[in-house]
């Protein structure tokens, strides 16, 4: 495999000699960012995860702010979830559709003040359509990315390991809920959230000086939890059915699609007239293959004897359940449990349509 090529077009994090001292053996870009993609191996990053806690070099997670007298209204009419009962506390998933309704992006969005967004990107360029946007429209917004860096902390120790740095009150966060929390004399934004299942949190650094304190203090308060360094894992997000932006769904695709229909709230927004109008005739769906499973660098066909019926968009081998885990996109009129076969550049799969994924 070759190596990544590094420049200054491709942007360093607060924690980028951290990480590389870990020893992150793969990166990826995200967001022309460098998101870090393995240490000892994805099967090894995986079973460690699932038993212990890592910490997570995720500042690609850019911070589109919004602030101005209009924010609320411009944030709308971004996406068709009904923001108009968000608590001062909640984060909230926010599918942002472009005007046919498919999917531009899927962030998280709160709001650390009154009048202010933070929206925090899946990899694309949102802030520029936003940007458009709230120009276009005329709204009393300003639009830029924060110089926010957000760390991960993920894995069942999680709650142990946040609570030893920034105290036991971090344990009662809720899902999706966040608070400023003490750290160094300053405070911290802390949410329970983040790109697993294990569980965990993300911290939203906001000055540079308090990433390399952070990262020390995360890795001397859990030294007896096991704590690595660690970055989203492909095998527990596919056991998990989370969606990647740009594997598993793009601008083609609807929220109905993606199984985010539940979020679709109301139709006076960017696309809610494409949205109301839709008549969704694929859906993803879990896909149990037989190994050994390649690297999914590319979208494979799907087929039931001579008709193909879909695509596999991500995919890899499970140690924990062994067999290969895959996300497709698939024609409503295939149910689960249907034997199929995957079309992938090493060969033909056998493979099974799954109504749940695996965790």
């Amino acid at each position: 495999m070759s190596a990544l090529a590094r420049s200054n077009r491709v942007r360093r994090t607060w924690w980028t000699s951290a990480v590389d001292a870990a020893g992150c053996s793969a990166y990826t870009v995200y967001n022309r960012m460098m998101l870090p993609a393995a240490f000892a191996g994805t099967d090894v990053d995986a079973a460690h995860l699932k038993r212990a806690v890592q910490v997570w070099d995720v500042a690609c997670e850019r911070q589109v702010e919004i602030t101005g007298p209009d924010a609320d209204t411009l944030m709308q009419m971004l996406t068709p979830r009904d923001l108009s009962a968000i608590k001062p506390d909640q984060c909230m998933y926010v599918p942002i559709c472009n005007r046919s309704g498919g999917m531009l992006n899927d962030p998280v969005a709160f709001k650390p003040r009154p009048d202010t967004w933070w929206v925090s990107l899946a990899d694309g360029e949102l802030r520029l359509w936003i940007e458009g946007m709230a120009e276009a429209g005329g709204y009393g917004v300003t639009v830029f990315e924060a110089d926010v860096q957000p760390l991960a902390i993920q894995g069942p120790k999680s709650d142990e390991l946040a609570a030893r740095v920034f105290g036991d009150a971090v344990r009662d966060l809720r899902f999706f809920r966040w608070g400023r929390f003490p750290f160094r004399g300053t405070e911290m934004i802390v949410s329970r959230s983040g790109y697993s299942k294990q569980g965990g949190f993300e911290i939203y650094v906001e000055r540079q000086e308090l990433a390399a304190p952070l990262w020390n203090a995360l890795f001397d308060a859990g030294a007896d939890l096991d704590v690595r360094a660690g970055c989203p894992n492909l095998v527990e997000r596919i056991e998990g059915g989370m969606l990647s932006y740009g594997n598993d769904m793009s601008d083609v695709d609807t929220p109905f699609e993606v199984g985010l229909d539940k979020y679709v709230q109301r139709f006076d927004c960017i696309g809610g007239a494409a949205l109301e109008a839709h008549v969704s005739d694929r859906r993803l769906m879990a896909v149990e293959m037989e190994g050994p499973v390649p690297v999914c660098d590319r979208a494979w066909p799907i087929t039931e004897g001579d008709t193909r019926l879909g695509v596999v968009t991500s995919a890899a081998w499970s140690q924990e359940f062994g067999c290969g885990v895959a996300i497709g996109m698939i024609d409503r009129r295939w149910d689960a449990g249907t034997e199929v076969v995957v079309h992938t550049q090493d060969g033909p799969k056998r493979a099974r349509l799954r109504e749940t994924f695996w965790r």
